[in-house]
């Protein structure tokens, strides 16, 4: 997974890209996730979806969210870490200004943090 700075994720990038960036760093937290624990299977594409084409719906996004707040969740645990994220937050902070980019990308962080040094498509020891 890659680090980012959760300030950036949340208000920075998508305001100079006009909101595009939220879909783009949706995508790729997924995919990040999903060859992170290859045990298990995470949609990659399926939730950006979700959030370009039924963000009229609200309830269509806030699954969403609520569904990535606890792949974030399950990746702690793999990570041997404890499991930080509620996923219920992570959709609740939506009606906040959208804080929850910047919930998921902090507790996203610790898990980076938890392998110090690990490169791009380096194996990692999971646990659980």
């Amino acid at each position: 997974m890659k680090r980012r700075n959760p300030f950036a994720v949340w208000i920075g990038l998508p305001l100079i890209t006009l909101g595009i960036y939220v879909f783009v760093w949706y995508y790729k937290i997924h995919n990040e996730m999903s060859e992170f624990d290859r045990r298990r299977n995470i949609p990659v594409a399926g939730p950006m979806l979700v959030l370009l084409l039924l963000s009229w719906t609200v309830i269509g996004p806030l699954i969403s969210f609520h569904n990535a707040g606890a792949r974030v969740r399950d990746a702690q645990i793999a990570a041997g870490l404890p499991p930080t994220c509620s996923p219920t937050l992570s959709w609740i902070l939506a009606f906040a200004f959208g804080l929850n980019t910047l919930y998921l990308q902090i507790e996203l962080n610790k898990i980076v943090d938890r392998y110090p040094g690990a490169l791009p498509e380096t194996p990692v020891p999971l646990y659980v």
